[in-house]
């Protein structure tokens, strides 16, 4: 089957190259930025490409799960890896942003309470924090896996104000922002309690 061969190759595959992958898009935009190959708004199109980036890895976290329980695809130990790349591409978005764009104190917190969707994403960037902090075996000891996982579910969360901070922050109808926010919705309603007893009598 091709998941069991997708499996056998995971297991050799540990997941810390990942980390070392995730600094090249971010090397690769800057340098695109300096040299003009990001267009006549390198700002702003830096900060779009990072947000960008961030949200399609907070999916793919939320990916890894109805893989494994839909398809037999197990990539469970690569989870961790991919939310902490996620945080750290939303850290760079908000640097970006107050750094430079905003670049004004006093205007930084007046955006935030003035421009709902920029109130959005910092909700989301709030329930990413407790998630980066805890993703290490000291905080599953320390809070029990059960308080731990549980926990963890603020990623729902996260990927849903993402995704409305992605829709809000277009202007007019765009396509892309929308399937962004669809498939966030389809992958939070694969994880409802009625969509596991079709597939565990089938599995049966």
């Amino acid at each position: 089957m091709i998941a069991d061969r997708i499996n056998a190759v995971t297991r050799r595959i540990p997941p810390w190259p990942l980390y070392l992958i995730a600094v090249l898009p971010p090397v690769w935009l800057l340098y695109q930025g300096l040299t003009g190959g990001l267009g006549v708004e390198p700002i702003r199109a830096l900060e779009h490409e990072l947000g960008q980036l961030a949200l399609k890895l907070l999916i793919a976290g939320l990916c890894i799960t109805p893989l494994r329980r839909f398809a037999g695809v197990n990539l469970m130990r690569y989870r961790r890896a991919v939310g902490l790349i996620a945080f750290f591409y939303v850290v760079l978005h908000l640097l970006v942003w107050l750094v430079l764009d905003v670049q004004i104190p006093s205007q930084i917190w007046a955006d935030i309470l003035k421009r709902p969707y920029i109130t959005v994403g910092m909700g989301a960037f709030a329930l990413l924090i407790p998630l980066a902090v805890t993703s290490n075996n000291m905080s599953i000891r320390k809070l029990g896996g059960r308080t731990w996982r549980k926990l963890h579910r603020l990623a729902y969360g996260a990927a849903l104000l993402g995704g409305l901070h992605f829709v809000m922050l277009v202007k007019g109808f765009q396509i892309e922002p929308l399937i962004y926010m669809g498939v966030v919705l389809v992958l939070l309603v694969l994880r409802l309690p009625f969509q596991r007893a079709p597939f565990m009598r089938a599995s049966g």
